[in-house]
């Protein structure tokens, strides 16, 4: 048997929490012996649910009753104190007693209380949220989606070297390819920064990933760039744009297929393409962004997910730490 990975969890964030994120670990368990759940929160809630599901020897239950809310701003959950589940599933990596962690609770304050206890990488200036988006090929990351509002070409060229980084821990046997988000495929488009970060990228000879210029909006899911660089601001509203788009398309076509027989008949008919296209749209399958730019990994589980979308996001946990991913940050910036 292999070393475990040891993953921190904070159970008690999220909506259906403690439950969301039991239930999540042992779907996960079933299909992966091999990480170790250090569980952070109410001791007497958890093993109720998880008691005789997850095998003893997988799992530690660490007690506390306080929590940081959904409703808190950064600063509140920083001034709730040390005790509270999501600082000391945070502090248990800081202690190196684990290798991950991951919450589904309140992004702000998982962002403020990781960065006022985890270092920054040497030569990192701002860490960055990033997230893995479907394709027609298969999975993009994209970064920054929200965590810098304002960024430097030193910033982007950092979030290029961390985003190639995760993608080939993610997925080793692919040399990435690596794109601006940009209003315009042409050098000329877009703003100072953007463009000063063209050309140094454009310069830079590197053997982690080739660079392929910039990218537009409609162009995202192609599947030919795996690694899309942007700002906070153009890659969140990237994101909620592409995530309203997905949600409108499958809401038409569901009261499309169901508004008359003969749609009703036809969806019967394509029963097994429908599940597939359905599948393929399925947020719980891409659930789990990553916080990357700290000397550990922090992985932020969606507030809103289901059990299953928690346990994919606990199988992104096992393989950034199975692909070494801040090893490969060090070694790359």
């Amino acid at each position: 048997m292999s070393e475990l990975i040891k993953i921190a969890v904070d159970a008690m964030g999220g909506d259906g929490s403690p439950k969301k994120i039991i239930d999540g670990i042992i779907l996960n368990h079933q299909s992966n012996k091999n990480n170790f759940y250090k569980i952070f929160g109410d001791k007497k809630k958890i093993f109720k649910l998880i008691d005789n599901k997850v095998d003893n020897n997988n799992f530690e239950i660490f007690h506390t009753d306080q929590i940081i809310k959904s409703t808190d701003s950064p600063l509140e959950g920083a001034k709730r104190g040390k005790n509270t589940s999501m600082w000391l599933a945070i502090k248990s990596v800081k202690d190196k007693e684990a290798d991950i962690i991951i919450s589904a609770g309140n992004t702000g304050a998982l962002l403020v209380l990781s960065k006022l206890n985890l270092k920054m990488i040497e030569s990192i200036d701002k860490p960055a949220l990033s997230a893995l988006w479907p394709n027609k090929k298969g999975m993009s990351v994209v970064l920054d989606l929200g965590a810098n509002i304002e960024c430097s070409s030193k910033n982007l060229l950092d979030f290029s070297i961390m985003g190639a980084s995760l993608y080939t821990s993610l997925y080793p046997e692919v040399k990435p390819n690596v794109a601006l988000l940009n209003i315009g495929s042409e050098e000329l488009k877009g703003n100072e920064v953007i463009k000063e970060t063209y050309q140094i990228l454009n310069d830079k000879k590197s053997d982690n990933y080739n660079f392929s210029g910039y990218i537009e909006g409609n162009h995202l899911m192609d599947g030919d760039v795996n690694v899309i660089v942007s700002d906070g601001f153009t890659g969140n509203v990237a994101l909620k744009t592409a995530e309203g788009t997905a949600n409108f398309i499958t809401g038409e076509l569901k009261n499309a297929l169901n508004g008359n027989i003969i749609g009703k008949i036809s969806s019967l008919l394509n029963i097994s393409n429908l599940k597939k296209f359905k599948k393929r749209l399925d947020p719980r399958l891409y659930n789990g962004a990553i916080f990357i730019g700290l000397d550990s990994p922090v992985v932020k589980s969606h507030g809103g997910t289901d059990y299953v979308g928690f346990s994919n996001s606990l199988d992104v946990c096992n393989r950034i730490v199975k692909g070494n991913l801040i090893e490969k940050i060090k070694q790359n910036i």
